[in-house]
């Protein structure tokens, strides 16, 4: 499953290289196109960049407590796994809200909003996977020793975290 999900980003990545590295005559032989003012690479990419990665160590963190039967620590792990990924949903959304540029303005509006638009979602599923998790964990439904359906949404948050 993951593989088909790393394939299927792999597309998308490819146009955006491809497009970048030899841009079409149409448009006007230059990336970005002219009239485009891309995002600041150093501002909230930058920050949801930090916000991810740091969700990929707090997810972490809250499998090694469960295995370690720390409960307690699990679960403030795993809420602030959620909190990172409902903050980064929010900051895209900004984002997207203030973006000079829309989804119609070539290929290169097309590109960024799809690829985005689809790790956001990617984004929202694991969290809420994530979230079911964390339910499961304050109701006793996970042990040190039982937790495959924890295993998996981690997986599943970290692959979004490399993305």
């Amino acid at each position: 499953f993951i593989l088909s999900e790393v394939l299927f980003f792999f597309s998308f990545f490819w146009a955006f290289f491809h497009s970048s590295l030899a841009p079409a005559v149409e448009l006007g032989a230059v990336w970005p196109p002219q009239g485009i003012n891309p995002l600041n690479p150093f501002s909230v990419p930058l920050l949801n960049t930090a916000v991810l990665l740091s969700s990929g160590a707090t997810v972490t963190w809250a499998h090694h407590a469960l295995i370690s039967g720390k409960k307690t620590e699990a679960i403030n792990g795993l809420t602030a796994t959620v909190i990172l990924g409902l903050i980064f949903t929010g900051l895209q959304a900004m984002e997207y809200y203030e973006a000079p540029f829309a989804i119609s303005d070539s290929v290169y509006g097309s590109t960024f909003f799809v690829a985005t638009g689809f790790h956001g979602m990617h984004v929202i599923i694991g969290t809420t996977f994530l979230a079911v998790c964390l339910a499961r964990l304050v109701y006793h439904q996970f042990t040190r020793h039982h937790h495959l359906g924890f295993e998996a949404a981690s997986w599943y948050w970290h692959f979004v975290d490399v993305v």
